[in-house]
């Protein structure tokens, strides 16, 4: 579907009539839900709503939970309450915890009373976790026995069906409590009368429910398991986090990152209504604007140096530019190195030397590089000079935000990948700009 996709967008987008979109549509829905899913996010809403309404109604509900949450707001508005009655007869606590920052709360509690009793205690105890704890991704698709389980046992529950993701039975004492994890590979061959336990791996990490998910979901990543156990407080299990559920997470926070970087929602739709974009996107506008008035009113203080030399005018967005690449590659490495957990306290003193050093070296080369340009370009070695060392304190103070900046933010509980990189520039603009113009005034003048 990945490589027919271009195409099938093209196709929809520009039918010349209704015969070829049914066609269209036609090979559409017979793809994955998350397939379509992807494609109706990637056309305009007329065409995306008579797609959907073409969707069997098997697949509705999987296709709306795959679906990013701006997305599929309008088609959720489309449903009517005869056919929500009908998508709720299969809903599971997992789709619904999906869906359910989405639906109106009166849709939520129908969801909620169409569930059987097992999964709306599925759903009471993920709502228990935010959606940045692993407790509230759980799979409850998963083989446990009892502790004093045989062989025998297993070999009786494997013949049912293994879910996708499994290499392991969880094994439970009687208050439900994990206790041990028994490979599949080592209960075939074994003897029936022999007791699960004396099969059980000797080390398999646990998953307590209230770690961050994207740190819980890179643990099951590592540790050479299909899936890991989740527990409570007291110990009491409660699911399973599988190679798929944590490959999502960790997709999910890195698109996250991207878009914070840019200000913006990671769930905001391709086609999202004008007026609501631009209200998502006009705050992060806002605060770039007051950045941008407080560098102009430092430039501002050095008025008459700039309108007696014309050449720091001219240069000027260079010492900027260079002193904000330099930023933003320091503060997208720390920024990795918090979010892995690898950034402490014990090494950040290490790392803010080495920044500094990679910056000292960075900032000496091309400072001299610019410094002879500026040579040239205007023959005057005076201005060569102050370019230079504007440049060369610009990428050195650029690497000391680029360490200190997301560190802060991150101890004040703000996303470093969102407001960095805003902060960052604001720095680098005014020491650029007062280094530059005030050695301007100091040597040229």
């Amino acid at each position: 579907m990945s490589e027919q996709l271009p195409d099938l967008i093209d196709e929809i987008v520009s039918a010349p009539d209704q015969q070829r979109v049914e066609a269209i549509t036609n090979v559409i829905i017979s793809q994955d839900e998350d397939d379509i899913a992807l494609l109706l996010e990637s056309i305009p809403y007329e065409q995306r709503l008579a797609v959907f309404r073409d969707i069997p109604r098997h697949k509705k509900l999987d296709v709306l939970v795959e679906m990013r949450a701006d997305a599929r707001e309008p088609l959720i508005d489309e449903i009517d309450s005869q056919e929500w009655e009908a998508l709720f007869a299969d809903v599971d606590a997992e789709q619904l915890l999906e869906l359910s920052d989405t639906l109106p709360n009166k849709l939520v509690d129908r969801a909620y009373a169409a569930m059987d009793k097992q999964q709306r205690q599925y759903f009471k105890d993920a709502s228990q976790y935010t959606d940045s704890q692993i407790g509230h991704w759980l799979s409850h698709d998963v083989l446990v026995l009892p502790l004093n389980a045989k062989v025998r046992d297993a070999l009786r529950l494997i013949r049912r069906e293994v879910p996708d993701y499994t290499d392991c039975i969880f094994l439970l004492n009687r208050a439900g409590q994990f206790s041990e994890a028994v490979k599949l590979t080592k209960v075939f061959g074994a003897p029936e009368h022999l007791p699960l336990v004396d099969l059980s791996e000797e080390e398999i990490d646990v998953i307590k429910a209230d770690e961050d998910c994207t740190l819980a979901a890179r643990i099951v990543q590592k540790s050479g398991f299909a899936s890991l156990p989740v527990i409570d407080d007291n110990n009491q299990f409660l699911g399973r986090v599988d190679m798929l559920i944590a490959s999502e997470l960790v997709n999910e926070f890195y698109e996250r990152q991207v878009m914070a970087g840019a200000g913006m929602d990671e769930e905001e739709d391709l086609f999202s209504p004008v007026r609501k974009s631009a209200k998502n996107r006009a705050v992060w506008l806002g605060i770039n604007l007051v950045t941008a008035f407080l560098a102009s009113w430092f430039i501002g203080l050095f008025e008459a140096t700039l309108q007696q030399v014309v050449a720091l005018a001219v240069l000027m967005p260079v010492v900027a530019s260079m002193g904000g690449i330099a930023g933003s590659q320091t503060l997208t490495l720390i920024v990795r190195g918090l979010a892995l957990g690898q950034v402490t306290g014990a090494n950040r003193k290490a790392l803010l030397q080495k920044e500094l050093r990679v910056g000292g070296l960075n900032g000496a080369v091309w400072a001299v590089v610019i410094g002879l340009v500026a040579y040239f370009w205007f023959s005057d070695p005076t201005l060569g000079l102050v370019i230079a060392l504007a440049i060369l304190l610009n990428i050195i103070a650029a690497a000391i935000a680029g360490v200190t900046l997301p560190v802060l933010l991150n101890k004040l509980k703000i996303d470093p990948a969102l407001a960095g990189s805003v902060i960052l520039t604001t720095v680098t603009d005014i020491v650029g700009f007062v280094a530059f113009l005030g050695l301007g005034t100091l040597l040229l003048l």
